[in-house]
């Protein structure tokens, strides 16, 4: 039971990631026009870039992601088949994982890295906001 609770925390912290790359972006819009400094911090638009960068990439390159990886291995450690699990692992992979066109992916990947470099761009960020 505790490889399965540890997918659980490992699909979480996956949901997490995903949340801050999208809600990273639409913070960084919405602070723009409404004028929010924090917005523009340094490390923190680094950061968004940096992981939206690496999950293009990924994509690009057909490189399973790890967190992925890792969830799958502690589910059939626990003895469960991937993709299933306790409730809570099973909503988290419904909200991470979608049955679409595998092409689907790298684009939608590539395109949103896109915007955010161009948002890095258009609202540059500043060492001390």
């Amino acid at each position: 039971m505790t490889y399965v609770w540890l997918a659980d925390l490992l699909a979480a912290l996956h949901c997490a990631f995903v949340i801050f790359v999208i809600g990273g972006e639409i913070a960084v819009l919405a602070g723009a026009a409404l004028g929010w400094s924090w917005v523009r911090n340094l490390t923190f638009r680094l950061a968004h870039l940096a992981a939206i960068i690496f999950v293009a990439l990924e994509a690009a390159f057909g490189v399973i992601c790890p967190l992925t990886r890792w969830e799958f291995l502690l589910r059939e450690a626990g003895g469960e088949r991937t993709q299933m699990g306790t409730f809570v692992g099973a909503l988290l992979n419904k909200v991470l994982y979608y049955d679409f066109p595998a092409w689907v992916f790298p684009a939608a990947y590539a395109g949103f890295a896109l915007v955010v470099s161009a948002t890095f761009i258009l609202v540059p960020p500043r060492r001390n906001p």
